[in-house]
């Protein structure tokens, strides 16, 4: 069973004027996939403040695997990408292209995603985008890969070879 940490970057959220949506259908689609979920918090769109938080759960916590949800658009307050361009160590952008791929078929939109994905030490840290709608949409997109990708980023096997 792989830990995980869930990060919503919202002012909106932190303040209590909107409910968080995003992060409990993150919590509980990961739980029922077998995801244990080791600290979920919300946070305000500042970039340092993701930053602690990105390295607090890498390095503290030593998770397995991050999702955070908002903070990927065009708005000057969105820098969930810039956070964790800041402190990764090498990216992992297949993730984040393979999303945006995915989403395209949905929505036009989705090509306005900053969204990344990188790893930082042994963990694998994904943004995701904000609304509960394309969250959902990119969990089921992503899910049958990502237990490979996190055993592999383990340790845990070495062959990617598909059978």
């Amino acid at each position: 069973m792989f830990t995980l940490g869930i990060i919503i970057a919202s002012d909106k959220s932190f303040k209590g004027d909107r409910i968080d949506k995003s992060g409990k259908l993150i919590k509980e689609f990961m739980e029922k996939n077998n995801y244990k979920v080791k600290r979920y918090t919300i946070v305000p769109d500042e970039q340092s403040l993701l930053e602690e938080e990105l390295i607090y759960m890498c390095d503290d916590l030593n998770l397995d695997l991050i999702l955070t949800s908002g903070g990927t658009g065009f708005s000057r307050r969105d820098v969930t990408p810039e956070a964790t361009l800041n402190i990764i160590d090498r990216y992992a952008p297949g993730i984040a292209e393979g999303i945006r791929y995915n989403s395209l078929k949905i929505t036009s939109r989705a090509m306005l995603s900053r969204a990344i994905s990188g790893i930082r030490k042994d963990t694998l840290i994904i943004n995701l985008p904000g609304s509960p709608k394309a969250v959902k949409e990119s969990l089921e997109f992503i899910l049958p890969s990502l237990g490979h990708g996190l055993e592999i980023l383990k340790g845990l096997t070495s062959e990617c070879a598909r059978k």
